[in-house]
């Protein structure tokens, strides 16, 4: 029984999925208390967080006491589980504190070492518990069976009993398990050497732009200056980035070699038939909801290419170009929103889902659920933490005002009322949701919040600019993940083949795919074959088959924003019941309690619709400027 934070997972990897260019840090000191976290609600003092530590430290030995003993009685089961998931309780808490504390400056060393010091404990706990697994396995279900029964305690885990039962082909001896926890100490290393290396070691290249500005390309000023409105400056962006991972691809190729081969250990150490087989069971996804999605983006591929060629004639541009898809298609409105403008757009449009919804999402807002503007040191990007499961869960902002600053609020307070319904209504054994899940909320939230928009403004160059941030958010979120996902199989795939990963090899892997999704042969994008190292930048492909659930989210939130939209009987009711759910179901099964079946076609049948709708309505808008020009007198 592994000690794992998946929240807190999750946090982490929604935060560089959402960093984007940098924003303006302001003096934390002149910030309003009531815009910045009040950490003191998890613990008071660092003192008390460290003498909490310690108690949890010195509690660990206590868990020996129940070894051997599972199978003779209720009681011994019980009093094993109770004692296990309090420990994990106060682990989650702990790590809440620290990590949130870090982030509010990356700069704190002691925060830093307060976060890096539950590490090693975190691995201590892995191997402390390993034999539990195999000794629950060891009961025979009957008797499982009658424990249930006889004990009511017990019920609160019948969830995560059943899972253990049901991995019991995957599940070693204890010795082998305690073998396999120690191993997480090691497992990590090909990705911190990727991140020493990709943040701090790789000499960036700089490229000299046509304004005569010097600019060293490390990733966020990749992630900035690909979309300048400049054609020849993103072009030269592009080359030299991408040039500099060409450069080094040998080192890359080698530490992503490394990664899936521990993937593959892994997986042959726990019997599965593949890689992919195991990264899905853990979390209880068939294998068919992935390869699903990527049979029904090749077979929407058409659409992709609709929303280039779309690109395309607003860019007014006779080729597209691999560089041009990050430049803003559409001018963004010159709308600006203060914090309290945000909130009360966010609080209006998710009004549909209720209003105990608004209400507790209102007092968040009210009690420091949230910090929003951008300090010196401050983690970038956006994230919500519902990890510290007695407390209330905490969002990270850098909010600088504009829609997509209003869009970021929506999405993590999607988050944050998944992780509050969850923590309220489940025990905190089936707390905390699947990372498949994760994603569902916060884009329903994006998606009710641009119906509300749209039915809210009367200009066209408003309804252009939330329709076309609109569908390129499918374009990134579904295609773009898509994309991803199906490169991270193939390269697992090669490697079980006895296919080495060099970095010519992957250059290639990666080269075919995108050709393919951009439409290349069909001469609908150009793309550099510079641009082929791109899979060098990607940090999503050492998490072990996660990008995918990006894609399935969107497809399973638009399904579910459309029936709510649409006013369909039951659709609040059922989504509001999917939020309490936590882990109490299999991810698939909660999302049929929404109205959603991922292992059919559906969902992704909506949301091509929901897209192909979207564009509609932007050509038809289009249309009408470009009559409107021709109309007008000459000089006007």
């Amino acid at each position: 029984m592994k000690c794992t934070v998946t929240s807190l997972l999750a946090a982490a990897v929604a935060s560089l999925f959402l960093a984007g260019a940098p924003v303006q840090a302001m003096d934390r000191s002149k910030i309003p208390d009531q815009d910045k976290w009040d950490l003191s609600d998890v613990y008071p003092t660092d003192a008390a967080w460290e003498s909490a530590k310690k108690d949890l430290e010195k509690r660990l030995p206590e868990v020996d006491r129940y070894k051997g003993k599972l199978g003779s009685s209720p009681k011994e089961l019980l009093g094993c589980m109770n004692l296990l998931f309090d420990l994990k309780k106060e682990f989650s808490r702990l790590a809440t504190y620290a990590s949130q504390k870090s982030d509010l400056d990356v700069r704190d060393a002691h925060a830093m070492e307060m976060r890096q010091s539950l590490d090693p404990l975190g691995a201590e706990f892995g191997a402390k518990t390993a034999w539990v697994d195999p000794e629950i396995l060891e009961i025979p279900s009957a008797k499982i069976e009658a424990f249930l029964k006889e004990e009511p305690g017990l019920a609160i885990y019948k969830p995560v009993i059943e899972d253990i039962v049901r991995l019991k082909p995957h599940t070693l001896s204890p010795a082998e398990e305690k073998i396999m926890a120690d191993a997480s100490l090691v497992s990590g290393t090909p990705d911190s050497i990727f991140s020493v290396f990709s943040d701090a070691d790789n000499p960036r290249a700089t490229v000299t732009l046509s304004d005569g500005e010097t600019v060293k390309l490390d990733a966020s000023a990749y992630t900035k200056y690909r979309a300048v409105p400049n054609r020849w400056d993103r072009e030269s962006v592009f080359q030299a980035f991408f040039g500099n991972l060409d450069q080094f691809k040998g080192t890359y190729g080698a530490l992503l070699n490394g990664e899936v081969d521990k993937d593959l250990f892994f997986a042959k150490a726990r019997n599965y038939k593949d890689c992919l087989s195991s990264a899905l069971d853990g979390p209880n996804i068939p294998t068919v909801v992935y390869t699903n999605l990527l049979r029904n983006v090749h077979k929407n591929l058409p659409t992709l290419w609709r929303y280039l060629k779309l690109r395309q004639r607003i860019m007014g541009l006779d080729q597209l170009r691999y560089s041009d898809l990050y430049a803003p298609i559409i001018k963004e409105v010159d709308e600006k929103y203060t914090a309290d403008q945000a909130k009360d757009l966010v609080l209006k449009a998710v009004a549909p889902l209720g209003q105990d919804y608004v209400d507790v999402l209102k007092n968040g807002y009210a009690h420091r659920w949230v910090d929003f503007y951008p300090s010196p040191g401050k983690h970038s990007g956006a994230y919500s933490n519902g990890a510290a499961y007695d407390v209330h869960p905490f969002m990270l902002l850098n909010f600088n005002g504009s829609y997509e600053d209003v869009s970021t609020l929506a999405h993590e307070s999607g988050h944050t009322m998944h992780s509050y319904y969850s923590n309220k209504t489940q025990p905190f054994a089936t707390s905390d949701y699947t990372i498949f899940v994760a994603e569902v909320a916060s884009t329903c939230n994006e998606n009710l919040l641009m119906d509300y928009m749209l039915k809210h403004t009367d200009s066209d160059a408003m309804k252009l600019f939330l329709l076309g941030s609109y569908v390129d958010n499918i374009r990134q979120t579904l295609f773009r993940q898509a994309q991803f996902a199906e490169f991270e199989l193939k390269i697992h795939q090669m490697v079980e083949s006895g296919q080495p990963l060099t970095g010519e090899n992957l250059n290639k892997a990666y080269a075919g795919i995108i050709n393919e999704y951009y439409g290349v042969p069909q001469g609908i994008t150009e793309i550099n074959p510079v641009c082929y190292s791109e899979w060098a930048f990607i940090p999503h492909f050492y998490y072990n088959f996660y990008v995918y659930s990006y894609a399935t989210s969107i497809t399973a939130s638009t399904a579910i924003s459309q029936m709510i939209m649409e006013g369909k009987p039951d659709a609040v009711k059922d989504y509001r019941k999917f939020l309490t759910l936590g882990s109490s179901l299999p991810p698939v099964e909660e999302l049929k309690v929404a109205g959603v079946d991922m292992t059919t076609d559906v969902p992704f049948d909506i949301t091509m619709k929901a897209m192909n709708r979207a564009m509609d309505q932007m050509e038809a808008i289009l249309n009408k400027m470009d009559a409107q020009k021709k109309a007008a007198p000459a000089g006007k």
